[in-house]
């Protein structure tokens, strides 16, 4: 039972790369495109910077969700229509908050975001340097 339980968890885990692939795969083949190729460039780094917040570890332009696809959408609407990268950045701010940048700002409300790894890193390096005293009283 127990081998049969690691082969569904490992063939579970094998599955979700080529799933999210083929994810990405197909909203990039569904996605309008502009046939002046400076503005799909722009459409394409624009989108790389956002964060789809279905998915959280992927941008707007890997995901294949429903949610990437309306925003994909509405950036290349505003790009169309003459908006500036910062203007359509600020946009969805405001409708979703800073978390659908890829790249959140450090403001008040988000430094929590910046200074907790480097928290959890000195802590893990405090909790690594405690075993290791520990273990050097015993032995000498």
């Amino acid at each position: 039972m127990k081998h049969v339980l690691a082969f569904l968890l490992l063939a579970v885990a094998l599955a979700m790369p080529a799933h999210s692939r083929a994810a990405a795969v197909r909203a990039a083949a569904v996605a309008e495109t502009f046939s002046d190729s400076t503005m799909e460039a722009r459409a394409r780094n624009l989108q790389r910077q956002l964060r789809c917040l279905v998915c959280q570890g992927e941008s707007i332009d890997e995901s294949g969700s429903p949610f990437a696809a309306d925003v994909r959408h509405l950036v290349r609407q505003q790009i169309a229509d003459g908006q500036s990268d910062q203007k359509i950045e600020d946009f969805l701010v405001a409708r979703y908050g800073a978390y659908i940048l890829m790249k959140p700002p450090l403001q008040s409300n988000t430094w929590l975001l910046w200074l907790a790894p480097f928290a959890v890193l000195g802590l893990a390096g405090a909790v690594a340097g405690v075993a290791i005293k520990k273990a050097a009283s015993r032995e000498g």
